[in-house]
């Protein structure tokens, strides 16, 4: 026969049940108990006699409301998730819609690009050729003004030509 005095702490230890297990377990065997100088409760165990094993907890019955709590919020988080899915799908087609309208502008911004450089050539184009018409106007130092005005109207058929090519590229 071993007796040993253990604390509520060692002897829930020894046994595997919680501190509060073993408390009780002392009162209800009625063994004895004394304080220790650290005011802790000491139990006397015969170890050899102790025959313990815990039993199985029993499940509570559920209470109705948290039941029925409980569906709801599984019925809210279906809901939720369906929820979630159809703006997902709201959002992919949104995106796709966000991508061809940036392809499209993309294409008119380079579209504008060429107008732009297309205009400005025309433009000096335009010019030049206003300044060979100044120029065969107002050109009379050579004596024979019939030739070089010929020359200059071959040059102004040419540009012409050139701008009009340039044009329809």
């Amino acid at each position: 026969m071993c007796v040993a005095l253990l604390t509520y702490a060692d002897l829930s230890a020894r046994l595997n049940i919680s501190r509060e297990a073993a408390r009780s377990l002392a009162r209800r065997r009625r063994l004895p108990r004394s304080r220790s100088d650290d005011g802790k409760a000491l139990v006397s165990v015969d170890l050899a006699e102790l025959r313990y094993t815990p039993r199985p907890r029993r499940a509570r019955p559920a209470d109705p409301i948290d039941v029925s709590m409980a569906k709801i919020e599984a019925v809210k988080t279906e809901s939720f998730k369906a929820e979630i899915a159809r703006l997902e799908d709201v959002a992919t087609a949104y995106r796709a819609v966000f991508e061809r309208e940036r392809e499209r502008a993309d294409r008119l911004a380079v579209e504008l690009q060429q107008a732009t450089a297309e205009t400005m050539a025309a433009n000096s184009w335009a010019s030049r050729l206003e300044d060979e018409v100044t120029a065969l106007r107002s050109d009379r130092r050579d004596g024979s003004i019939a030739g070089h005005a010929a020359r200059r109207l071959g040059h102004l058929a040419a540009a012409i030509v050139k701008a009009d090519r340039a044009a329809s590229r």
